[in-house]
């Protein structure tokens, strides 16, 4: 803003001219990207409607009724269905083993920077702080980037079938999403209450102890507990590679077309997930609660 001789600002850049064309660029590479993705996909909604598959849904849809709700049946599924929560609680316990340490040393400000290290010199942040950072993020990133299904598939090649493949695949993916959480709400965290306790000569377990975690702990039970209901749907996805539950009794009946099975193991799931969903939010609920 540059004043005229009469006193009054006068703007340099007039509106017509200073508007940024960044925000038509974005839509534009949106709108690219999007039916680039369309067509590339092989996207088609046709084929929805297609006789072929009208079809074969109607088949499924047709066998599968009434389900099998013989006492036998169920009885034999009762093991899977055990093993589906198992699978989805050990997974889980692993992925937090995983995660909570490796989140710690992925959090900057308590690695390498802010109030914890202003103290150190400069070789020491990068030598005791910055590596150990660097590392764990890099670690982290390469645990989350693969799926559990194929971490399932390289387990199931390692250790043979069964649900123990499906626990280590839910941990070590699940354990790379939890240690990037966990940094991001360490890093968040409100700095005034860190100050505070810094001002008044606390120790660095002290600003942890009674600083950090007190903000951290309540959203990291929250959002670990949100995963364990993450794990027990992909507790029976990872089935079909050979990984126990659920899962892998409902490839087994679509692969025998026992469609009335099918559409048990379905209702088992649903009745599974609608537990644990009511569970994880009670829990949660009693967490918020101040």
């Amino acid at each position: 803003m540059a004043p005229t001789p009469s006193g009054a600002p006068v703007d340099r850049f007039p509106a017509s001219v200073s508007k940024p064309a960044f925000p038509w660029l974005l839509t534009g590479a949106f709108l690219l990207t999007l039916w680039a993705s369309l067509r590339l996909a092989e996207v088609d909604p046709g084929k929805l409607l297609d006789p072929d598959a009208l079809g074969n849904v109607a088949r499924f849809a047709r066998e599968s009724v009434p389900p099998d709700l013989t006492p036998h049946f169920l009885g034999l599924m009762l093991r899977p269905l055990v093993e589906t929560v198992q699978i989805s609680v050990m997974g889980t316990v692993i992925a937090v083993l995983i995660g909570l340490p490796l989140g710690l040393l992925a959090t900057s400000s308590l690695t390498w920077s802010g109030i914890l290290h202003e103290r150190q010199t400069r070789w020491g942040r990068v030598l005791l702080g910055l590596m150990p950072y660097a590392v764990s993020r890099a670690v982290l990133s390469a645990f989350r980037s693969i799926p559990e299904y194929v971490w399932a598939f390289m387990f199931v090649r390692a250790v043979g079938l069964g649900p123990f493949p499906g626990v280590l695949a839910i941990g070590v993916a699940y354990g790379g999403i939890l240690g990037k959480v966990y940094s991001e709400i360490l890093e968040n965290v409100d700095p005034r209450p860190l100050e505070a306790l810094h001002a008044q000569g606390a120790s660095k377990a002290g600003i942890v102890l009674y600083g950090v975690l007190p903000q951290t702990v309540p959203l990291f039970v929250s959002y670990t507990l949100y995963r364990w209901e993450c794990a027990i749907r992909a507790s029976a996805i990872l089935g079909f590679v050979g990984a126990g539950g659920l899962g892998q009794q409902v490839e087994l009946s679509m692969r025998m077309f026992q469609f009335n099975e099918v559409l048990t193991l379905l209702m088992l799931l649903f009745a599974l997930v609608a537990a644990v969903d009511f569970v994880s939010a009670r829990l949660r609920g009693r967490i918020a609660r101040p």
